[in-house]
């Protein structure tokens, strides 16, 4: 058996940390087709059942990305808390590539395009050459290792950690990019998986890109129902009395700046709007920013405005070692086709900006590093596919900003399981994650007792409420 040694090694735990958890290290290798090969070392940590009997197993929990969202897979299991504690050894990871695990790096490459949520034309050719340097920052500091960071050999390196563990099966819960991860090991091995939770799920039918590219319009969205909720409420924000009424206030102050030369605050607006948009709790100060903006610059208060809207946030992909990063969401992220004709990404651009220019969505169908790809990868992506998977359950936020709500729909039919939508909700990554009780019962009912909701689609409320204003 070529995996022997893999599959038989022993796990050496440390006593617990202050932070109660149990670190320990397994090793893989690099490539599956080649055992005796470059090996990879993946880290590990553990809460243990606080019932031992009741203990039913041992749950794998990964979050999204890809990359890692800053490598903190040991810390995830952290938050995973109540009954899901008496049940399970909760198992923490670092997948290849981030975290403690065998780091995948780029080098740095600093971006000469300025930050723009709405990039004109003639910035189109330094955005391009952007990601041609950052791709090549990949290829350099990657090496061999890049092509073997997939989501494919990921699964198998969480079989791995199955086995010696001593477990016959699984359960997982997955969150964003974690879905796609569980959804591949339920397909490679639905064998050895029990129950599972796929929360936030990237859409199995699209690329990468297209994935990517979608991010626009699903905060457009939540704008959308923003602006309705505003104009059910023009006497108390004085912004209009239907949709298009609000979106051109907006739009208005959006050309007011531009007309200022204030291309950097116009951004953080769109920031801004996009943001607290998706944020049920601030819809309220939304409207009071676009009603406050467009008092301050229609008196010519530039330093007003700038004031109000300064304290915006930006977006730009960062995970830094000094001249070092880490490069797994290219590595990933190149795992489906992109295109290599770059007017393709232009005419994207135009389209979003034109119709969907809220939050950074905008910025992500410009072109990526896929467009310049150095390499090709050794395998095909999974097929997922239902036969011999168990069923689980799915969950996915009605507006959802990063993973559109359709992903969660396609892949509760293609796994057939039952989805729970939370709905008039902005959260992404719910499940004891955003203290959501009602979801966080259900899922606990399932993956603790066994319990599935009986219809293939149930929904629970979302968390955060919607400011107390009356409607005029």
């Amino acid at each position: 058996m070529p995996l022997k040694e893999f599959y038989d090694q022993q796990v050496n735990w440390s006593p617990p940390f202050e932070d109660g958890l149990e670190r320990a290290t397994v090793v893989v290798p690099r490539d599956y087709s080649e055992p005796d090969g470059p090996k990879l070392t993946i880290a590990l940590a553990r809460l243990r059942a606080t019932d031992p009997g009741k203990r039913r197993g041992v749950l794998l929990a990964v979050n999204g990305g890809p990359g890692g969202d800053g490598g903190d897979g040991l810390n995830l299991i952290k938050r995973l808390g109540g009954r899901l504690r008496t049940a399970y050894d909760l198992i923490g990871f670092d997948p290849r590539g981030y975290g403690e695990s065998t780091k995948l790096y780029s080098e740095v490459t600093v971006p000469k395009a300025p930050f723009d949520s709405r990039p004109p034309d003639e910035l189109f050719e330094q955005l391009a050459e952007d990601m041609r340097l950052r791709e090549l920052g990949c290829q350099k500091a990657g090496g061999e290792l890049r092509q073997h960071i997939t989501t494919r050999n990921t699964a198998r390196d969480m079989d791995v950690i199955r086995t010696v563990l001593g477990e016959e099966k699984i359960s997982f819960v997955g969150y964003a990019y974690g879905t796609y991860v569980g959804a591949v090991y339920g397909t490679m091995f639905p064998e050895h998986l029990d129950r599972t939770v796929l929360d936030s799920c990237i859409n199995p039918q699209w690329t990468w890109r297209e994935q990517f590219v979608t991010q626009a319009e699903a905060v457009y969205r939540n704008v959308v129902h923003w602006a309705n909720w505003t104009a059910d409420r023009d006497g108390h924000f004085h912004l209009g009395r239907d949709c298009d009424a609000v979106i051109a206030e907006i739009e208005g102050v959006v050309e007011q700046l531009e007309e200022a030369g204030q291309v950097h605050l116009r951004t953080l607006l769109d920031g801004a709007v996009g943001t607290r948009a998706t944020d049920r709790a601030q819809w309220d100060s939304l409207g009071y920013l676009i009603g406050d903006l467009k008092t301050a610059l229609q008196d010519g208060n530039l330093d007003k405005a700038r004031t109000l809207i300064v304290g915006q946030g930006t977006w730009r992909p960062q995970d830094q070692e000094g001249d070092l990063r880490i490069g797994v969401l290219e590595a990933i992220t190149l795992e489906t086709y992109w295109p290599q004709d770059l007017e393709v990404y232009y005419r994207d651009v135009r389209e979003h900006r034109a119709k969907h220019p809220y939050g950074y969505g905008v910025l992500r169908a410009q072109p990526w590093v896929g467009a310049f790809r150095t390499f090709e990868s050794l395998e095909p992506p999974t097929k997922l596919a239902q036969p011999g998977y168990p069923k689980g359950l799915v969950v996915q936020a009605d507006g959802d900003p990063m993973d559109r709500y359709e992903g969660g729909v396609v892949l509760a039919e293609l796994l057939d399981h039952p989805l729970v939508v939370v709905e008039d909700s902005g959260d992404h990554e719910v499940y004891a994650l955003a203290g959501n009780e009602v979801l966080d019962a259900l899922v606990d009912d399932y993956l603790v007792d066994g319990v599935l909701p009986a219809q293939a689609r149930v929904t629970v409320p979302g968390h955060v409420k919607r400011p107390d204003i009356p409607q005029d």
